[in-house]
């Protein structure tokens, strides 16, 4: 009997409360409750508009981006994994390598977008510093598909491990977007190095 109560607690080592509420509301992770207190403080997306997320899987900010924009929005979500929620028909999942973006999803992004989400994060090392500098990579070039699809005016938010290119990124965030908000989440748990990076007001390209 020991050794099925270590097995248990082993497997639900991260579970929480946000875990258990997350499968009450029938979101397929966690994080889905990041994105309600950002939006709750910033209002990042609106009814209607068009929303890419990147790092979509398993779909918790997909689906929560959905129903914000309601039926005369549209959300697409990218990810090197599948997506196996069930969506509404104005959401979609694509997998995609966002380094390497294919024609299909670059048709697809062509049009332009009010808000790029990413809540991406890399394969982790247990090396701060080496997976700092892998979330940074992730943060610039989820920052540059946002500067080539968000129409001007547009809202950006990312996560980021705190590292020493951090404010680097902050700053780039700055010199692109007429505000920047930095904030962290009640959700995201204490011991955990993330923060997100908040634009809004994309400035218009000279």
């Amino acid at each position: 009997m020991p050794p099925k109560k270590t097995k248990s607690r082993s497997r639900n080592k991260w579970a929480d409360h946000y875990t258990r509420k997350a499968r009450k509301d029938n979101y397929p992770a966690r994080s889905v409750y990041k994105l309600k207190e950002i939006q709750k403080r910033y209002r990042l997306i609106h009814p209607g508009n068009r929303v890419l997320d990147l790092g979509c899987a398993p779909g918790s900010w997909l689906k929560y981006a959905a129903e914000i924009t309601g039926p005369r929005g549209y959300v697409l979500g990218l990810d090197l994994k599948p997506v196996e929620l069930a969506l509404p028909g104005h959401a979609q999942a694509m997998v995609a390598d966002i380094f390497d973006l294919n024609e299909e999803v670059t048709a697809l992004l062509g049009r332009g977008f009010h808000c790029v989400i990413s809540d991406m994060a890399p394969a982790t090392t247990g090396h701060k510093d080496v997976d700092a500098a892998r979330s940074f990579n992730l943060c610039e070039s989820a920052l540059g598909i946002a500067m080539d699809h968000l129409v001007d005016g547009g809202r950006f938010v990312c996560k980021i491990f705190q590292g020493p290119d951090t404010q680097a990124f902050i700053d780039t965030v700055k010199q692109r977007f007429t505000r920047c908000h930095i904030y962290k989440p009640q959700s995201s748990r204490k011991a955990s190095r993330e923060i997100f990076i908040i634009g809004k007001g994309k400035r218009q390209e000279d």
